[in-house]
């Protein structure tokens, strides 16, 4: 049982790591704190592009510029972290949360490790024509994973909140076989029992197949989870600072994600709002998401490594605001779609970069100097954490663990990259979602959707051509006008599922043929 710490404990505790050294500091396989930096990858699950008051897109000269949600939403820290590094306009994830997740623990595009659906924990959820044998087990004892390769260096592994990296009865269902020394909130399942302690975070519910494990103490309390997850990570965080171990935490909140439960402590802003009461209670999610984002900044200042420890803070998929239709410009308002669905507002998220106090004292941040108060419109996505994060541990990724994510070292210094790929490949040959059995693919500023099985959903037609320069909101198919172009991002479509061996949904008549991209 880990007991909440106080203020004064925890100063106490700070006063010991300055006169006491533990016995495993001394070991010479463990890299000094002082120039090993501490990583905090901070995943807000559902989270948007819009889903804050920080904007994120820009004006047609690379400035911020604000949208009617941008002043609904409160999240000062956001603001106050984004001051201290970089945001990103062009960042994008995964349409749902599990290959998302896989693919930071990885490097690796979803198309290439298999999982490309949410996972149900309970029963395998392909849909009636995805691919059968689609990687529903997740990670596995074996895999190449991010906290293990950092465990390998000495680093103090922890993760906190939402795991949803495998399914029940499977070993990536428990993140401690996945290179954690530390489990505080993980399991197989995606969305929180309740947020509320007085419900027991879900146990003896109706949805106590979701309940969230490991904070029996706060069981019956007014303690919301997002609020417990992050009094937990600040204990981790504190004992590996006072082992004077480098540390990596994946906190990753259960907000902002369904049911939207509101959070009492933030009600009384959204009363007035205009917005539908399940709205309220989302914006509810966000700002306290976004208080535990600022807790934990002071919480590093108190403990003195604020200078060395780099946060990468970012959602893991579109928006699910409930705000309006999938395929409408409504949640992610003024972009079109939301979680699932294969607009842009259904894959580009938040993203910023920043030392959570920047010095230029500091080896670390002398190595990495990101720029402070900027915007980089280049385009990111979220398997290029892996390879950046390993870089910055002094780390290598096995030479036979294919790794389809870049650097982002260059970008996050402000300036352009020019030997980086302006790709993204997102793949979902699954149903029933916001959209079925699609595949997107990015290459500069002209976006492709391929249709395995047109419908209503993909206004009837097999392909979509976006030019994103001339129109970011998706409003006008460029398919049929643009033959040569379409043609030309087909190719890279096809080509970027072949390189990383995608699977495919199969024939409706005889449910197991593989259906292929035809190229136009």
């Amino acid at each position: 049982m880990i007991r909440t710490q106080t203020p004064a404990r925890l100063a106490l505790l700070f006063l010991f790591t300055l006169t006491v050294l533990p016995a495993e500091a001394a070991t010479q396989s463990t890299p000094s704190v002082s120039t090993t930096p501490n990583i905090v990858i901070f995943l807000v699950d559902d989270m948007g592009v819009m889903d804050t008051s920080l904007p994120f897109l820009t004006d047609a000269d690379g400035n911020a510029k604000r949208y009617p949600l941008n002043n609904f939403y409160r999240t000062p820290n956001m603001e106050r972290l984004a001051s201290r590094g970089i945001r990103f306009n062009n960042f994008y994830a995964m349409s749902v949360c599990s290959p998302t997740r896989i693919s930071i623990m990885t490097g690796q595009n979803a198309a290439r490790h298999h999982a490309t659906n949410w996972i149900n924990p309970a029963k395998n959820n392909r849909g009636p024509f995805g691919p059968p044998d689609w990687n529903w087990q997740g990670l596995r004892k074996e895999s190449v994973t991010l906290p293990r390769l950092l465990q390998d260096v000495g680093y103090r592994t922890i993760h906190v909140g939402k795991g949803h990296f495998g399914a029940d009865t499977f070993p990536g269902a428990e993140p401690l076989n996945l290179g954690f020394q530390v489990n505080v909130g993980g399991a197989s399942f995606g969305a929180p029992g309740s947020y509320y302690a007085e419900q027991n975070y879900g146990l003896g519910t109706k949805r106590a197949h979701h309940a969230v494990p490991h904070l029996k103490k706060y069981h019956g309390s007014k303690t919301f989870l997002t609020e417990a997850l992050t009094i937990e990570a600040k204990v981790r965080v504190t004992d590996a600072v006072r082992a004077k171990k480098p540390f990596y935490l994946y906190m990753a909140h259960y907000a902002v994600h369904a049911p939207f439960e509101s959070d009492p402590r933030f009600a009384a802003n959204y009363e007035k709002s205009d917005k539908p009461k399940n709205a309220q209670a989302f914006a509810t999610l966000i700002e306290g998401m976004d208080k535990s984002l600022g807790d934990l900044l002071d919480h590093l200042d108190e403990l003195g490594v604020s200078d060395n420890t780099i946060i990468l803070f970012l959602g893991d998929n579109g928006s699910d605001a409930p705000l309006g239709h999938e395929h409408a410009v409504a949640c992610a308002a003024p972009l079109r779609g939301k979680k699932g669905a294969h607009y842009e507002g259904g894959m580009r998220v938040p993203f910023i970069a920043a030392w959570a106090k920047p010095s230029s004292n500091n080896p670390s941040q002398a190595k990495l100097p990101i720029a402070v108060g900027s915007i980089q419109s280049q385009t990111a996505n979220v398997t290029d954490l892996f390879p950046t994060i390993l870089s910055l541990a002094g780390q290598q990724s096995p030479a036979d663990h294919a790794v389809d994510g870049s650097g982002i070292q260059t970008l996050l210094t402000g300036k352009p990259d020019a030997s980086r790929k302006k790709e993204f490949l997102m793949h979902y040959p699954h149903s029933p979602h916001r959209s079925n059995y699609f595949t997107s693919y990015r290459n500069g500023d002209w976006k492709v959707i391929y249709h395995y099985y047109p419908s209503k959903g993909s206004e009837d037609c097999r392909y979509q051509l976006y030019n994103l320069a001339d129109d970011p909101f998706e409003s006008t198919n460029l398919a049929d006008s643009k033959p040569d172009q379409l043609r030309a991002s087909m190719q890279g479509l096809i080509a970027g599922l072949k390189n990383c061996k995608a699977q495919y949904p199969v024939d409706m008549a005889d449910g197991s043929t593989p259906v292929l991209p035809i190229l136009p």
